[in-house]
């Protein structure tokens, strides 16, 4: 008993020290639904939250995959904070009351990580870039095509410039932009922001304005949890989405919105998954793009050149990003190196790095951000 009394006020002193560190300016976020407090992040990126459960005996909160306990009152309202700051930008979260995780109904809802999941967006230095400005908007139009490779009915967005509906005679190029593992076509314009980026810049002269095509680089195949498990999606996606990108959705585009046809005018860029189909179908398929981006999703090597000689002739722009975080791991090939290499073989590539981001939206933000101010530059 005294053994335990004294774990216990230890844990105490350790728990209040902690919490007297962590600065408290909290704030509510921008991803809050209308007019609730809760969650909040405070200048370092320690999250609080709070949630009404009165009825239940333990509630957690859960970001990226890290739990953080919670402590109820008297009321029946339960709040915790983070032990660990977490990065600027967009995270997956939810809360755990008694042992089932659920959606924090404080909180926006979105499609990320495989399910429908609530979001927090913890204020960034620089999200200016994509945030909801006082500039000329474009649209995110939403349209279902019926695929001739698998019978399916295929959803897509796609984003127009502002000015798109006003000079009908104009064309306009385009960049198709794949999502991750997991994810699927509602992500680079929800969780990437990819309309409010392209907005800014093109009002900020930042950039040539075009058209970006999203679309699910899966197949709806209802797989087993064994497949799951096994890779059978991840396979699927490779060996489907070449075939239903060229011989569906690239005609669809050009035959429904005014766009050059031409490769100079069609670039491809993905992130994690969506880097590597980009990867995959840019050099099987050299003479269809003449741009790409690889986002946290491979790069470009010496031998990939040499394998596909017809690669450097037909490509103008090979773009590779990761978030600094991410080539810290010893398992990353420093993607740096690699690009200056295939440089001096005379491919036009330029390498970026997000500063103090992982495997995550802000590092896919800022990525599109670099790389759609050099796409389809004369």
């Amino acid at each position: 008993m005294k053994k335990t009394l004294i774990l216990f006020v230890v844990a105490l002193v350790f728990s209040s020290v902690a919490s007297a560190q962590i600065k408290e300016d909290f704030v509510s976020l921008s991803s809050n639904q209308w007019g609730k407090e809760y969650p909040k992040a405070n200048s370092e990126g320690y999250v609080r939250n709070q949630v009404y459960a009165p009825q239940a005996c333990r509630v957690e909160f859960q970001i990226n995959g890290k739990v953080f306990p919670m402590s109820k009152d008297a009321e029946g309202y339960w709040t915790g904070t983070s032990t660990e700051p977490f990065d600027e930008g967009n995270h997956y979260y939810a809360i755990i009351i008694d042992g089932v995780e659920v959606p924090d109904p404080n909180s926006r809802f979105l499609y990320g990580s495989g399910a429908e999941r609530t979001q927090i967006e913890l204020p960034a230095h620089d999200q200016d870039k994509y945030a909801l400005r006082d500039v000329p908007h474009g649209q995110i139009r939403e349209l279902y095509i019926k695929s001739s490779v698998t019978g399916e009915h295929r959803h897509i967005f796609v984003y127009t410039p502002p000015m798109y509906d006003k000079d009908l005679k104009k064309r306009y190029p385009v960049l198709y932009l794949q999502h991750g593992y997991t994810e699927n076509e509602t992500g680079w314009s929800r969780q990437g922001r990819c309309g409010f980026i392209m907005d800014n810049l093109i009002a900020d002269g930042k950039c040539v304005p075009f058209i970006i095509v999203m679309e699910n680089g899966e197949t709806s195949h209802p797989f087993t949890m064994e497949e799951r498990k096994n890779g059978s999606m991840n396979r699927q996606a490779f060996q489907k989405f070449p075939e239903i990108l060229i011989k569906d959705v690239i005609p669809y585009i050009e035959s429904n919105f005014r766009t050059y046809t031409d490769s100079r005018h069609r670039a491809l860029a993905g992130l994690s998954m969506g880097g590597m189909q980009t990867r995959q179908i840019s050099l099987a398929h050299p003479e269809l793009f003449s741009q790409i981006g690889l986002f946290s999703g491979g790069t470009i090597s010496e031998k990939d050149l040499q394998e596909n000689p017809e690669f450097l002739k037909h490509n103008r722009l090979t773009f590779i990003s990761y978030g600094s975080r991410e080539v810290e791991n010893p398992r990353w090939t420093a993607p740096e190196e690699v690009v200056r290499k295939v440089k001096e073989l005379g491919l036009n590539a330029y390498y970026y790095e997000s500063p103090l981001t992982a495997h995550e939206w802000q590092t896919w933000r800022r990525s599109l951000y670099e790389f759609a101010q050099l796409l389809f530059r004369k």
